[in-house]
């Protein structure tokens, strides 16, 4: 549904894209992360149609970037990061002028705005000023005026920017809700257990080029690279600790064993990536230590993201 090949984009000696190359089928909600400046809105606006490459292609269900402006408009829904709401229409009359921008008309216009009005969860506030609205209720309406066309595409760029927790669970809750009605997705935001949460997969992009892309699991498994267990024995002994240290060392798989430098105590073993991790606690169980803490060490995609970027800009 959303595909770029080699997209590029420069400002005279600044390159805001460089060489992207992206694929996203039917159906996938698409997380794309980056530091402010990376390149997101950039890709976002192209494949919008609002701003044209430097070279490279684009293409929106099916259709290219430039040359076929109107129909990815009809089968895509823009949410910008700073969107525009008009403050003294009600939350209705702004719906009905953007249903009969889409020359949506008669009953089916009543119909898909009680529809969107239900899915966003504003249908109590339909007779509401928009300015009387809170933030979170404002970005909903937002979202809402971009579904009323039935899009096949949303492209919603960082879209729970300033709204507060209860806010983002309500918007993460609407977006799951999109997914399961097989819309196709692409999110730009900065947070990212929220990301990992509702998207099936991502992107990471820096200083206009993509770093890593595909499943969230496959990301973090790439950033997390080695394989680390943290374990710890009761000090029965003098020598329980040392004791335990030769045991793990000895273990099919173990490249290392060293100190935990975070608890005094404890220890922590690289394994093989093929190595199995229950190994070193059937061993110090079957040799009559006593086992009081074991855990394979796992980072989430704030980790990975860390360790994927440098914090550059384009």
């Amino acid at each position: 549904m959303i595909e770029t090949v080699g997209l590029t984009k420069r400002y005279r000696d600044r390159i805001a894209l460089a060489d992207l190359n992206l694929k996203i089928e039917r159906g996938d909600v698409f997380g794309f992360i980056g530091p402010n400046g990376a390149g997101k809105s950039t890709t976002i606006k192209i494949l919008a149609t609002l701003l044209r490459p430097t070279a490279g292609v684009a293409r929106v269900a099916g259709y290219s970037v430039d040359s076929a402006t109107k129909e990815i408009r009809r089968a895509m829904g823009y949410m910008p990061d700073f969107f525009g709401l008009y403050d003294d229409l009600t939350v209705r009359e702004y719906l009905e002028f953007f249903a009969a921008a889409y020359k949506i008309k008669g009953r089916a216009r009543m119909k898909v705005i009680e529809d969107v009005l239900a899915l966003v969860d504003l249908a109590h506030r339909s007779d509401t000023q928009i300015d009387a609205l809170s933030r979170g209720m404002q970005q909903r309406l937002s979202l809402a005026r971009v579904l009323l066309h039935d899009p096949q595409v949303l492209l919603l760029d960082e879209p729970a920017s300033g709204l507060d927790p209860r806010a983002r669970v309500e918007f993460r809750e609407i977006i799951k809700e999109l997914r399961k009605m097989g819309k196709t997705i692409l999110i730009s935001s900065h947070i990212l257990p929220e990301l990992a949460d509702m998207c099936t997969k991502v992107g990471i992009i820096e200083k206009g080029r993509l770093v890593a892309s595909g499943s969230v699991e496959d990301v973090i498994a790439r950033a997390q690279g080695e394989r680390w267990v943290h374990f710890e024995v009761a000090a029965l002994t003098t020598t329980a600790i040392e004791d335990a240290r030769k045991l793990a060392a000895g273990t099919a798989g173990v490249l290392a064993v060293e100190d935990d430098a975070k608890r005094p105590g404890r220890l922590r073993a690289k394994l093989d990536t093929s190595a199995d991790a229950s190994a070193i606690p059937t061993a110090i169980i079957a040799s009559g230590l006593r086992l009081t803490f074991y855990e394979e060490e796992h980072i989430d995609l704030e980790d990975a993201f860390m360790r994927l970027t440098q914090g550059i800009v384009s």
